[in-house]
């Protein structure tokens, strides 16, 4: 099992790359509209917050399965939730 530690540097690090990915994009388009952009980078920032509170608190401490279950679980969380930011971003480009 992971440490709490590098879940949250996982977490960091997507969450991140969206933010990133969001910046480049306001700076390659400046005559478009980047507040729908700066929403994706708000709602982004919300979900970092609310997975890294996840981590903070597991569910059943005393029985490893039920922990490794929490942890799988916030991980599918950030990968599919990461997943449709970088799909607004990319509606965007059209």
């Amino acid at each position: 099992m992971a440490k709490r530690r590098d879940v949250k540097k996982d977490i960091d690090f997507v969450t991140f790359e969206v933010v990133s990915d969001c910046l480049t994009f306001m700076a390659l388009n400046p005559k478009q509209d980047n507040e729908k952009a700066v929403e994706i980078i708000k709602e982004t920032t919300e979900i970092r917050n609310e997975l890294i509170a996840r981590v903070n608190h597991p569910d059943g401490k005393d029985n490893p399965k039920l922990i490794k279950a929490h942890y799988r679980a916030i991980y599918e969380d950030l990968l599919k939730k990461m997943d449709e930011q970088f799909s607004k971003l990319s509606g965007l480009t059209k």
